[in-house]
């Protein structure tokens, strides 16, 4: 059994075409501890690492909890909040480097804490409409460290802070409102969704998606000048082998021929 065929444990994965979907399976909750968070890590540095996959889908088992975060029950057993989470951090995706594919996040239910810092790790985010979010971190005396830096980059100031400062819940409506999920869906149709996203997105130019998840993770701390001026010179490594790349030509020439590119990837 390799990674990407695991159907057991806390993690099961599988492959259709070029989209592989990874479903965290850890009854009751889907909590994550440091060994499922690990398996996670290699999970998602294999689907990177591998050219014939193209993008990927996280979600969870049942339809009551995506995620509520780091698993209480292990640290009432002495793991430590410091553990070693792995490669790529806690859950796998959240400090994962050169991670240049899509990945959409299916949230099947509650998705707290450390879950909802997972989920915000994705690209594109599908909710079923009884999902429900919230960080409730300022409750058990911690920090949200994730959320603290990147919610308030993503959505009004004033806005993640009081999410963050209450550790209130919120619902699929307020979180669409606030754009921190794309879609809502019934909870019947968040899979079929999911995959219809993932399947285009696997059609898709790799070399353009790596190009701009390096330029957002790169740029946001430029002015847009200085910004432009590194693209224009190609500063970034995904840039300069982009304009370089079989694709770039493939793309120009199918536009002038009007048909559909055939992207290689190279």
């Amino acid at each position: 059994m390799t990674l990407f065929n695991m159907t057991d444990g806390p993690i099961r994965t599988s492959v259709s075409g070029r989209v592989l979907e990874v479903t965290i399976d850890r009854p009751k909750a889907n909590a994550i501890d440091a060994a499922t968070s690990r398996i996670m890590g290699d999970v998602f540095s294999a689907f990177r690492d591998d050219n014939n996959l193209r993008s990927a889908i996280l979600t969870s088992t049942g339809d009551r909890f995506f995620c509520p975060g780091w698993d209480l029950k292990a640290a009432a057993d002495g793991e430590s909040a410091d553990a070693d989470y792995g490669l790529g951090g806690f859950g796998g995706l959240q400090e994962l480097p050169n991670l240049g594919k899509p990945v959409v996040c299916a949230v099947n239910g509650l998705a707290y804490g450390g879950g909802f810092e997972i989920m915000i790790a994705c690209d594109i985010i599908i909710a079923a409409d009884h999902a429900t979010f919230a960080l409730p971190e300022i409750r058990s005396g911690v920090i949200a460290d994730a959320a603290t830096i990147k919610l308030p980059r993503r959505i009004p100031y004033h806005v993640a802070m009081e999410m963050l400062l209450t550790g209130r819940s919120f619902d699929t409506d307020e979180a669409k409102h606030w754009g921190i999920i794309n879609e809502i869906v019934a909870a019947d149709a968040l899979m079929t969704r999911a995959r219809e996203v993932a399947e285009k997105l696997a059609g898709g130019p790799p070399l353009v998606y790596a190009a701009i998840k390096e330029v957002l993770e790169r740029v946001h701390h430029l002015n847009d000048k200085e910004a432009l001026a590194l693209l224009n010179r190609r500063g970034l490594p995904t840039i300069s082998k982009l304009y370089a790349s079989e694709d770039q030509l493939e793309g120009a020439k199918a536009f002038a021929e009007k048909r559909d590119p055939v992207w290689k990837g190279k």
